[in-house]
């Protein structure tokens, strides 16, 4: 299984417009830390042809990341 399948299922069953996750919240979700590079917006890039674990992860789910500015949350946006 790959290490964000498990945020993946967690984000399909959610039906918010947006939500918020801590980074504490994700480990706790994918059972592992997250990497130093997950500081970085571009980790949660979502690139259409992106073939990162996140964008790999997410791509089917009906929810765009972002990284929020300063902090070690990451915010979901239903895009569909």
């Amino acid at each position: 299984m790959a290490k964000f399948t498990a945020l993946a299922d967690y984000c399909r069953k959610q039906s918010l417009r947006e939500f918020e996750l801590s980074f504490l919240k994700i480990e706790s979700i994918i059972g592992s830390k997250l990497p130093h590079s997950a500081l970085r917006p571009q980790y949660w890039a979502n690139v259409v042809d992106g073939t990162g674990p996140v964008r790999t992860a997410m791509k089917n789910t009906p929810y765009e990341t972002f990284l929020v500015a300063g902090s070690r949350r990451v915010r979901f946006e239903r895009k569909f």
